[in-house]
C-alpha cells in the first residue's frame, strides 16, 4: 500500500515485523460501505466471516488528483494539429481553433470526454484552466458550472481563468474576476515578462483579495534565463500580505538559470508559501523544440523545473497532466499513473521513489483545499486504485490497463470512451 508522510512512518514502526520495501508496507484494508474502517498489518486481523479479496501483494493507491489541466482545449488535435510542435505554433493553432469552434456544445463534449477518461483511470479531483478572454469566459465557465454539477459525486472540479495578466488592468478583467468568484473558481493567468508585469501582478492580487479568491499562475514557461515571473509573484505575495493559497505552474526557466538566481527565487517562493506544479510531459514536448525553416535538431534542454531542489527547500510540489491531445501536447489520456511514471523518469524522481507518489495524490489535494482526498486512512472514503504490480518497478514497467478503480467502496467501470464519439466535432 502507498501511504504518505507521518502515516507511512507510523505504519513502518507498527508493522516492522511484516514486509516492507521501497517505502511500501504490507497491510490489509478493511472497507465497510463507502468507508475505510481499518488499515492493519497484513495477516494480523482474521477476516472471519467477512468477504475478502486477495490482491496478491498488489499496490493500493489513493485516487489521483490532477491539479493542472486544460479540459477546454482537450482533444482538438484531429482537427487542429500543431504544424511544427512549437509553443508559438500551439498558441496560434489554439487561437484559430477557439475562434471557429469553441461554442458551448463543443467545449462541453470535449471536456466531458476528458472527465470520463480521468474517472476511468482513477482520478478523483481536477483543477482545469479555462481560456477566458471576452465572451469565451462566459461560455467556458458556463460549461464548467454544468459539468461541476453533473460530476459532483464523481470528481471534485475547480476552474481557473486563463488570460494574460494585462487583461486584469481592464474593465473586462474586473468582470472576469467577478465571474470567477460567482463560479467558485480560482483567479489566474499567464505571467510573462513585460515592462508592466509588476503592476499587472499587483492588480491580480488586489482583485483576489477583494473577492477572497485563491491564485494560480502560469509562470516562466520558457527556457529564457531572464524570465523571473515566479520570483515577482512571490515578492508580490509578501508585499500584499496575501493569506490565500497561491499555486504556480511550469517554472521552466529555473532549469537554465544560475545557482545564485535559483537560490534567490526558491527562497522567495518559500517565504511566500507558494506551491509549485510541474508539468513534465508537456514541457518535455514543447521546450527547446526547433522547427524553423525545416531545421532538424535534437532538443538539448527539456524545461522541467527543479522539483528536487524545491522540495528539499520545503516548497510544496505537485505534478500534473497539463494538456491532452491538443496543440500544446499531442498525446496523453488523462491518466494520473502516466503522469507519475513519466514524471519520475523525466525528473529522476526515483532510486528511491520515496514519497513522490504523493505529488499526484495527497499533495495536490491539499493545495486544492480538499480534505481527505488523495489519502488512505481509517475513517476516510474508500476511493482507491488497485494495481497488480507488487513494486514501483513493476508498476512503472507496464501500463497497468488492468487496474481496479474503487469509488466509495465499489468497483467502477474502467472502460474508456471511444475517440469516435468526437468524430463529428473533428469534421472526420
Amino acid at each position: 500500500m502507498l501511504v504518505e508522510g507521518s502515516l507511512r512512518q507510523s505504519l513502518i514502526e507498527r508493522f516492522q515485523q511484516g514486509s516492507y520495501k521501497e517505502d511500501l508496507v504490507a497491510v490489509d484494508v478493511e472497507v465497510q460501505g463507502d468507508k475505510i474502517l481499518r488499515v492493519v498489518s497484513a495477516g494480523s486481523n482474521s477476516p472471519g466471516n467477512l468477504p475478502a479479496v486477495d490482491v496478491r501483494s498488489g499496490l493500493i493507491w489513493p485516487c489521483f488528483v490532477d491539479i493542472h489541466t486544460h479540459l477546454d482545449k482537450g482533444h482538438i488535435w484531429s482537427r487542429s494539429p500543431n504544424p511544427n510542435g512549437t509553443f508559438a505554433g500551439a498558441l496560434e493553432t489554439v487561437h484559430q481553433d477557439s475562434s471557429r469552434w469553441w461554442q458551448a456544445e463543443d467545449v462541453y463534449r470535449r471536456a466531458e470526454f476528458g472527465l470520463r477518461c480521468s474517472y476511468a483511470h482513477g482520478t478523483q479531483a481536477i483543477r482545469t484552466h479555462l481560456d477566458s478572454f471576452d465572451a469565451q469566459g462566459d461560455i467556458s465557465f458556463g460549461v464548467f458550472r454544468q459539468l461541476k454539477q453533473e460530476w459532483a459525486n464523481r470528481i471534485h472540479l475547480q476552474a481557473v481563468c486563463l488570460v494574460t495578466l494585462d487583461y486584469f488592468l481592464t474593465l473586462q478583467g474586473e468582470k472576469l474576476a467577478d465571474l470567477v468568484a460567482d463560479s467558485g473558481g480560482v483567479l489566474g493567468g499567464v505571467a510573462f515578462m513585460n515592462p508592466d508585469i509588476v503592476c499587472q501582478i499587483d492588480r491580480v492580487f488586489e482583485l483576489a483579495q477583494e473577492r477572497q479568491l485563491d491564485l494560480d499562475f502560469h509562470t516562466d514557461e520558457s527556457l529564457d534565463p531572464e524570465d523571473i515571473a515566479l520570483r515577482l509573484v512571490a515578492e508580490a505575495a509578501v508585499r500584499h500580505q496575501f493569506t490565500g493559497k497561491i499555486t504556480c505552474g511550469h517554472c521552466c526557466s529555473l532549469s537554465v538559470q544560475s545557482d545564485s538566481v535559483v537560490q534567490k527565487t526558491v527562497a522567495a517562493v518559500k517565504a511566500a508559501n507558494i506551491s509549485i506544479v510541474s508539468l513534465p510531459m508537456c514541457n518535455l514536448y514543447l521546450q527547446d523544440r526547433q522547427a524553423a525553416d525545416g531545421a532538424v535538431r535534437t532538443p538539448r534542454y527539456r524545461g522541467v523545473t527543479i522539483l528536487r531542489e524545491l522540495k528539499a527547500a520545503g516548497v510544496q510540489c505537485a505534478i500534473a497532466s497539463d494538456n491532452c491531445r491538443d496543440p500544446f501536447f499531442a498525446y496523453g489520456d488523462h491518466d494520473g499513473l502516466e503522469v507519475f511514471t513519466q514524471s519520475a523518469r523525466i525528473g529522476h524522481l526515483d532510486h528511491p521513489i520515496g514519497d513522490w507518489p504523493t505529488a499526484i495524490t495527497s499533495t495536490p489535494a491539499d493545495m486544492m483545499g480538499l480534505e481527505g482526498v488523495g489519502k488512505i486512512r481509517a475513517g476516510g472514503t474508500a476511493d482507491l486504485v488497485v494495481f497488480k504490480a507488487r513494486s514501483f518497478n513493476e508498476l512503472m514497467a507496464r501500463g497497468q490497463r488492468d487496474r481496479v478503480v474503487i469509488r466509495k467502496g465499489k468497483q467502477i467501470d474502467t472502460i474508456l470512451p471511444d475517440y469516435a464519439e468526437l468524430d463529428d466535432l473533428m469534421a472526420l
